[in-house]
């Protein structure tokens, strides 16, 4: 089993941002969050360098009688004493300092975010702007989870000037899938020596989806089949000429002068035009199998399931369900009706479920099955539940397509090859090569 050392260096601090909170509130938290905040929040790099130094020197200064180094000691505590000290002084407080934080609704899978801060003045901050000119101001981003780390030192110090705002800006990479909720970043004001800092002001606090990487998916084993939607699709884009007239309405600029209705023109006296709807589209499902042991695997069937997504969603197919295990999500992407965001956020929290079984999951694709022409099931391993939902779905006459993530497959994912299915056979083996 591989041992995730990250992990491990986290494993006594909270998680998820629920978690956090309910250690803050807690009798423990409620007495040892405001004294490390006091201590090791208000120093700054130098200051909390200078403070692992001083336990070092006191630790060798334990024998007062056989050596001097304890007057070394008394003097860097002394400084640290009067390094908090000053950081206390109202000259240092920025009542009147606003802290924004602008950050990306999501990000990939091991790929920089930039964090961007901006520090401005308040309405009220005339009177302390000289304070603000005399002591810079330190931003400082929050202790990221586990997965997270920042790519560069911390930003230079900043000047709120007579401009009225300064910005900095902090990168980070975060390399597991997740919605990660971030603390909220700090600015605050340098005290004299540059040991330590006033009360800090915070950001609002972060959501950050961190989204799996999209297989390059360049084509599928199967043909795409159109099938009657009674009504149509609200909204979606419309393609082909296969269309119902659906009715009239007066001309907007823009349509299609052939679709002007000279008999509707001349009886009413302004220009009409006939509106057509669509009838028959392509609407897919896509089951994920989350029942594995192996997490690169696991990983590489997610990355195929977005690539699909994504490959189908660029055609005139919508993609109309996504099933994850035992949830079944609703979606309505392609055709100008979503986005392949939306798909990726779902599977940026998906984590390892229960065995396929095959009569639940029909159970649960029923209500959507009438209106679905083909659903792709991206497989993890061969067995008779999976026959059985194949079965299942081909007997309701729809087209049923697997794709098994095997080895090979998921090596191919993960070098980030072009996959390409030869053939109309379910479960073929990819072409890693180009498409032609």
């Amino acid at each position: 089993m591989k041992i995730d050392f990250a992990r491990l260096n986290h494993i006594l601090i909270p998680k998820g941002k629920e978690e956090r909170d309910r250690f803050r509130d807690s009798r423990l938290g409620r007495v040892l969050v405001p004294v490390v905040s006091l201590v090791w929040g208000s120093l700054t790099d130098e200051g909390r360098s200078l403070l692992l130094v001083t336990f070092l020197v006191g630790a060798i200064s334990v024998d007062v009688r056989g050596a001097t180094g304890y007057v070394f000691f008394a003097v860097l505590v002394g400084l640290l004493i009067g390094s908090l000290a000053a950081a206390l002084t109202p000259a240092l407080r920025l009542r009147d300092l606003e802290v924004r934080i602008d950050a990306p609704r999501r990000v990939t899978v091991g790929e920089p975010v930039t964090f961007t801060i901006a520090c401005a003045r308040g309405m009220r901050a005339s009177k302390s702007a000289s304070t603000w000119a005399r002591h810079p101001i330190r931003v400082r981003g929050p202790f990221l989870p586990w997965d997270g780390t920042w790519l560069d030192e911390a930003p230079a110090e900043l000047v709120v000037g007579d401009g009225g705002a300064a910005h900095a800006k902090m990168r980070a990479r975060f390399v597991a899938r997740g919605l990660h909720h971030l603390d909220a970043f700090t600015a605050a004001a340098v005290a004299p020596g540059g040991l330590a800092c006033g009360p800090r002001r915070s950001s609002e606090a972060v959501k950050l989806h961190v989204v799996p990487r999209v297989a390059n998916v360049v084509r599928l084993p199967f043909a795409v089949v159109a099938r009657h939607q009674p009504g149509g699709v609200a909204l979606a884009s419309k393609s082909g000429e296969a269309m119902d007239l659906l009715g009239v309405r007066p001309y907007r600029p823009g349509d299609p002068v052939r679709d002007l209705h000279a008999r509707s023109w001349a009886r009413t006296g302004i220009p009409v035009v006939r509106e057509y709807q669509q009838e028959y589209f392509t609407r897919v499902g896509v089951v994920l199998d989350t029942d594995v042991d192996d997490d690169e695997r696991l990983e590489a069937a997610i990355e195929l399931a977005a690539g699909v997504i994504a490959h189908l969603s660029r055609g005139e197919a919508l993609v109309d369900v996504l099933v994850v295990g035992d949830a079944v999500h609703e979606l309505t992407l392609g055709r100008s009706l979503g986005t392949l965001d939306q798909a990726l956020e779902l599977l940026a929290t998906v984590e390892r479920g229960t065995t396929l079984a095959a009569p639940q999951l029909l159970g649960r694709l029923e209500p959507y099955l009438d209106r679905l022409s083909t659903v792709v099931v991206i497989a993890l391993a061969e067995g008779d539940e999976r026959s059985a939902l194949e079965r299942g779905i081909t007997g309701r006459g729809i087209a049923c397509t697997t794709l098994l993530v095997d080895e090979a497959l998921t090596r191919s994912i993960q070098e980030r090859k072009e996959l390409a299915w030869a053939g109309g056979k379910p479960a073929a083996k990819p072409a890693t090569e180009k498409a032609s």
